[in-house]
């Protein structure tokens, strides 16, 4: 299958060296970018290319309202009370875009996307021009002509904080209330062992419902244990033996040892079909097993933990007899390790709980006075996969695969995968259907009912 996208050739960033001399904002050589995104990746630019004004834009308002009272204030007609009270207004404003700005955009990054964020990225484009049409007009009608009148000067400055503050409501908008409505249903499947969830999501890009799907799995999926994939060796090993037949007679006996060895190998391919028996037979010894194993569990660790005593404030004990909870842990594991040891073997959990990770667990049942059975909750079931270590289940790294463009949203039969090393997750998506309710109207008045009595019947 050949993918209907040619490759990109990433391209870097243009530069720009500042000129020798002084020129104003409007006269500075900006770069022309690219038409098409050149970066292979947004996370980079998370951080610093999503503020309340775009990095690459002129400076924010403040220095409209310092350039006058630096170049000429001697000819500026006095404003008094009306332009402190508009300071006031754009210093305060400020602070709320500010804060806004760091609560939208100046956040740690979840996920490393493979393309830009669409959204994000309209948005700055939006940010440098409403800025850069703004330093235009300062620079034509203020700079130039040396304005004396310095409240139009801070009136202008005001209209600017404005339009950013509602270009930040219009980013709150996109960027977080765009997606809380659920609008599409998806389905990821677990290939290796097919464990299924349904999620419920808004409007998203492929790349960012990708991510919205790992953030869940960690802990709506049960760890993935490859060794519970494995059909029994006894069933595995049963295997159609080859035959070959000799006619050890005459030429006209072919027809007879045809028919023999066609007997024999039917034979053998019926005691093919019965593996199935056998596999459901092993299935139920195993489960047999699993209940003994656990009930021998169960009971050594009840009896474990009525050996140690939560010491009282008012209690006088001997200081060799009091321990602290990682001692308590160490002595009573004792009791408990073997049928803890043949249990996990017998449900093929001992790759994912060690000896350390077992009396770190006991220690802090044992701190927070929790009964056996809190304590045995991690072992007796599946727990999700964000439960174990680490190092047990973290994937450094996912691959998204799509025949759709990553950017573009979520539509009705989009499928995509995210691969790891081991196995991956196939997610489909269908759109939650339009419903149309009706209404009728019940009047109470006509719940009225009669008897109806038969002949035979007894009353």
């Amino acid at each position: 299958m050949t993918s209907r996208a040619s490759p990109r050739t990433w391209r870097t960033a243009p530069t720009w060296t500042a000129p020798a001399t002084w020129v104003w904002p409007w006269a500075w050589p900006w770069p022309s970018w690219p038409s098409s995104p050149p970066w292979p990746s947004s996370s980079s630019r998370s951080c610093c290319g999503g503020g309340s004004w775009s990095p690459a834009a002129p400076p924010p308002p403040p220095p409209l309202l310092l350039l006058p009272q630096l170049l000429w204030r001697e000819e500026l007609e006095p404003c008094g009370t009306p332009c402190e009270g508009l300071f006031i207004s754009v210093a305060f404003k400020l602070l709320i875009l500010l804060l806004g700005s760091w609560a939208l955009f100046f956040r740690r990054p979840k996920a490393f996307f493979p393309r830009v964020f669409v959204f994000r990225a309209l948005l700055m484009v939006l940010v440098f021009l409403l800025v850069v049409s703004y330093w235009l007009f300062y620079g034509v009608r203020i700079l130039d002509s040396r304005d004396r009148n310095y409240r139009a000067v801070v009136q202008f400055a005001v209209s600017l904080v404005d339009a950013l503050l509602f270009v930040h409501y219009l980013a709150v908008v996109l960027l977080e209330l765009r997606q809380l409505q659920p609008q599409f249903t998806l389905k990821a499947v677990r290939s290796a062992d097919g464990p299924s969830r349904f999620y419920n999501v808004g409007h998203l890009s492929i790349q960012r419902a990708a991510v919205w799907i790992l953030e869940n799995y960690y802990h709506d999926f049960p760890v993935y244990n490859p060794a519970l994939l494995n059909l029994p060796k006894s069933v595995l090993s049963k295997k159609m033996s080859g035959f070959k037949v000799y006619s050890l007679g005459e030429e006209n006996s072919t027809n007879n040892s045809t028919g023999q060895s066609r007997a024999v190998i039917a034979a053998a391919a019926r005691r093919r079909d019965n593996s199935h028996n056998e596999f459901y037979y092993e299935e139920a010894e195993h489960e047999r097993r699993v209940r003994k194993r656990r009930a021998r569990l169960v009971v050594a660790v009840e009896e474990a933990f009525t050996h140690i005593k939560r010491l009282q404030e008012e209690e006088q004990k001997n200081p060799r007899e009091i321990m602290d909870p990682r001692e308590a842990a160490q002595a009573i594991f004792a009791s408990m390790a073997r049928a803890m040891q043949k249990y996990l073997r017998t449900t093929k959990q001992q790759p994912y709980h060690t000896m350390e990770s077992i009396l770190q667990h006991l220690e802090f049942c044992i701190t927070h006075d929790m009964t056996p059975k809190a304590f045995l909750e991690r072992y007796l079931t599946a727990g999700p996969t964000i439960q174990y270590h680490k190092d047990r289940w973290l994937a450094k790294q996912w691959t998204l695969v799509s025949e759709e463009p990553v950017t573009n949203g979520l539509k009705d039969g989009v499928v995509f995968v995210l691969k790891r090393q081991d196995f991956s997750l196939v997610v489909s998506t269908k759109k939650i259907p339009f419903f149309k309710l009706s209404e009728e109207f019940v009047d109470p008045k006509s719940h009225k009912f009669i008897m109806r009595l038969q002949s035979e019947t007894s009353v």
